[in-house]
């Protein structure tokens, strides 16, 4: 085993153990919410994979930004196959081992992905061009400064970086199979490095060459170890979550609202109308309502942050924020995922001061006892959540199916129906439905006008 095989190993062995354990952390936190199960329509699920996941089906509302996306998205799936070559050879020391094997349809797929790599390289810099000179104004509101905007561009940095890899490798390779076709097997005519390579490369000697090629080589494969390492901070793990999420989301109507078993309980059984004529179970216990932290929304609404890329499509088209008011749909998704990365930190550090009052006495540090003083209602101020209009049109534009309306209504039966809490001028409106089933405050009842006048 050469020395160059021993250091690919020691890498992969690396990156791997310190990667299981960051993406862990991940699908510990996301299960930081309460047990969803998704039941049923399967089948649909599966469509919605391969059509809106796979299929970018939903990014092409907006087709300018879908084409430069589907540019990266393609040529990121192609590219996998010299990786797995790129792997192969790496283990067993040889030189582009698929080669031999494929013959002519080698030369097609290399020809395939160095077009794809190009189509991506103007996508990413149409993308950086996008973020930091046009400004796009969904790409540059307030909860995009500081990391959210650099994390943007270092992704696509990272995609320049993998593209001179890939482009380095195939250019100095062309070369040496001219100089040592024995050790270095013709791959046939490549469209982009056999132009290009001869402009840039002609004259060089067969060592700097291979020098270079080795340099491609071990870059490309650097910026793909970068970004399984980075991921776990990014945003850029939708690149995994999407699809997970897109498959979890319940097939139902866009405009239907989870009930809550408490309250459908209680009006069931005002009506006479509860199941078998069972009354609700009486308890002195006052249910808590709602949500007012990521360990009362379910893993579902969890797994949706996470996958959250961030692009600002929910904002965009949310009536709210376009008439001025603070609610931004993705800045609600983003302070999730920021607040059950927080509790996920606190409950790794072990520290007991985070173990509530009510386990008093308890040593071991675990979500179940967790306590900090602190709620999403720290990240997500009432003014947002009771600016929503529940149109659903976040849900709507969203490109892998996150849906931000489900944790607003949540945290806002919180405030309202736990905390008895909620803006002034709802107070009247909540009065009148419970006291006369409308919400206008009249002093008839609601049904007076089905009743027969019996003068």
């Amino acid at each position: 085993m050469g020395i160059q095989q021993i250091i690919f190993l020691l890498v992969v062995v690396v990156t791997f153990r310190i990667a299981y354990k960051a993406y862990s952390v991940i699908y510990r936190n996301i299960h930081l919410g309460k047990d969803r199960v998704i039941e049923g329509g399967e089948g649909a699920r599966w469509k919605n994979v391969f059509l809106i996941a796979f299929g970018q089906k939903k990014m092409f509302k907006r087709w300018i930004p879908a084409v430069l996306h589907l540019f990266i998205y393609v040529a990121f799936l192609f590219t996998q196959i010299e990786l797995i070559e790129i792997i192969v050879d790496g283990l067993f020391g040889t030189h582009r081992f698929f080669l031999p094997f494929f013959g002519g349809l080698y030369t097609l797929i290399i020809n395939f992905i160095e077009i794809l790599t190009i189509l991506a390289l103007v996508g990413t810099l149409a993308f950086l061009a996008r973020r930091n000179l046009l400004k796009v104004p969904r790409l540059v509101m307030s909860e995009m400064n500081g990391w959210p905007k650099l994390d943007g561009n270092l992704i696509l940095i990272g995609e320049l970086i993998l593209i001179a890899g890939i482009m380095t490798m195939n250019g100095a390779d062309v070369m040496l199979q001219k100089l040592d076709p024995v050790h270095f097997h013709d791959s046939g005519y490549l469209a982009v490095s056999s132009t290009l390579a001869p402009l840039f490369l002609d004259g060089w000697g067969q060592e700097a060459l291979q020098i270079l090629e080795r340099f491609g080589w071990w870059l490309h494969l650097a910026a793909v170890i970068g970004f399984i390492l980075y991921l776990p901070l990014s945003k850029h793990l939708h690149i995994f979550l999407a699809f997970f999420n897109v498959y979890y989301t319940p097939v139902k109507s866009r405009g239907e609202m989870d009930n809550m078993p408490d309250i459908m309980g209680e009006v069931q059984s005002m009506m006479g109308i509860t199941p078998e004529g069972e009354a609700p179970e009486m308890t002195d216990d006052l249910p808590d309502f709602g949500a007012n932290d990521v360990t009362n929304l379910s893993w579902k609404n969890l797994l949706g942050a996470f996958s959250c890329t961030e692009c600002g499509r929910c904002t965009s088209v949310c009536p709210a924020n376009l008439t001025g008011k603070k609610l931004s749909p993705r800045k609600v998704m983003m302070d999730i995922r920021d607040r059950a990365t927080e509790i996920g930190k606190k409950l790794d550090s072990g520290q007991t001061k985070y173990i509530s009052a009510d386990h008093t006495g308890e040593t071991l540090l675990t979500a179940d006892n967790f306590d900090d003083g602190k709620s999403l209602f720290d990240y997500i101020s009432k003014e947002e959540i009771n600016a929503c209009t529940t149109c659903n049109a976040c849900v709507e534009a969203c490109p892998i199916m996150i849906n931000p309306l489900e944790p607003i209504l949540e945290l806002r039966r919180y405030e309202i129906l736990t905390n008895s809490a909620g803006p002034a001028d709802w107070m009247p409106m909540f009065n009148a439905v419970e006291n006369s089933g409308s919400v206008w405050t009249i002093p008839d009842a609601r049904d007076a006008w089905a009743k027969v006048d019996e003068d």
